[in-house]
């Protein structure tokens, strides 16, 4: 008899497979929950709501640190991006170069969230602005009375504080009330409101070309994690969805080798795809933690930095230890 579990994740390409039954983990009876992000980041947090999910990565680092750590997590990357095109300054800020962002006020959603983690390792490593030098105001980018998943304490070194309980991070970049913003969704106003809201890198491609060609990093966003009771119980779940979700990426890799039909609606898809393989290799979204380790160790570096973790954390030690091996023939 199979064992039934509910995974909530994103819709991507590369789980696809697994949300429609193409394949399937072995043992495991699949309920695929298709849930945006935020939303199953907040319930998985907080009420633990389902078997297993997709997780913020800087989360998962931090709940580590908890007395009784609730989630065991597998090295499956399901979301990774550049986040050069992340960082947003006011118009009427002057910034137009990483370096000036020091003494500025500097919006952020959560201050433990993944893409800010990466873009202030990115700004203190690249640029030299350090995670201190700047004041953080935390808060919905476009609803207010957004609040922090996990608790955190931080050094005093590093100002964080909350933006005003009806205030809203787009909202108060345009208006001028934060000089910068980095977050994972590009702000409305970015949008609305042109004249007011800019990239601090407007041809961030180029940038993040630059960046990946000279570091080879490719950032993790998000990784799968399950409920450390049910793990505990049937330590096989961990290798069976690690299996099952590499084949899910596998299928969707074989999509992008034919060219008799395009799987997505990007007129230069082909081109793009070996334009990535030109620059990246075969696999260029690879699983496990071999492939990722200089990814991880400098995420975990950063999430220590920037005081999130009360110790520098090893790549091995996020991971079940069924994962970290496989057998041989």
């Amino acid at each position: 008899m199979k064992l039934r579990l509910t995974f909530a994740c994103w819709e991507y390409d590369r789980t696809r497979a697994l949300a429609d039954g193409t394949v399937r983990a072995e043992g495991i009876e699949l309920n695929y929950l298709t849930l945006p992000v935020e939303e199953t980041f907040f319930r998985m947090m907080r009420g633990r709501e389902f078997d297993a999910s997709e997780m913020s990565l800087s989360s998962y680092s931090a709940s580590l640190h908890s007395p009784n750590p609730p989630f065991v997590a597998i090295p499956v990357f399901p979301s990774r991006f550049f986040r050069h095109s992340c960082i947003f300054v006011s118009t009427k800020s002057g910034i137009r170069r990483p370096e000036e962002l020091k003494g500025k006020r500097v919006g952020v959603p959560e201050y433990q969230m993944t893409a800010p983690v990466w873009i202030r390792g990115i700004l203190s490593d690249e640029y030299g602005v350090k995670v201190s030098e700047y004041e953080h105001l935390a808060g919905g980018e476009e609803e207010p009375g957004r609040i922090d998943k996990l608790k955190i304490e931080l050094p005093p070194s590093i100002r964080v504080r909350p933006i005003g309980a009806t205030q809203t991070l787009a909202q108060m970049i345009a208006e001028a009330e934060l000089d910068a913003l980095v977050t994972a969704r590009a702000p409305s106003t970015f949008y609305s409101r042109p004249d007011a809201v800019k990239r601090l890198f407007p041809d961030y491609v180029p940038a993040e070309r630059e960046y990946y060609r000279r570091t080879k990093i490719f950032p993790i966003m998000h990784t799968v994690v399950i409920r450390r009771e049910l793990y505990e119980k049937n330590r096989w779940i961990a290798q069976s969805l690690y299996k099952a979700l590499e084949q899910a990426k596998a299928h969707a890799m074989q999509l992008y080798q034919q060219t008799a039909a395009m799987p997505a609606m990007l007129p230069w898809l082909v081109a793009h795809v070996e334009e990535v393989r030109r620059e990246m290799g075969d696999d260029w979204w690879p699983y496990g933690v071999e492939a990722n380790r200089q990814v991880l160790d400098t995420f975990l570096r950063y999430h220590h930095e920037q005081g999130l973790s009360k110790r520098r954390l090893a790549p091995e030690e996020l991971f079940a230890p069924e994962t970290l091996e496989a057998f041989k023939v």
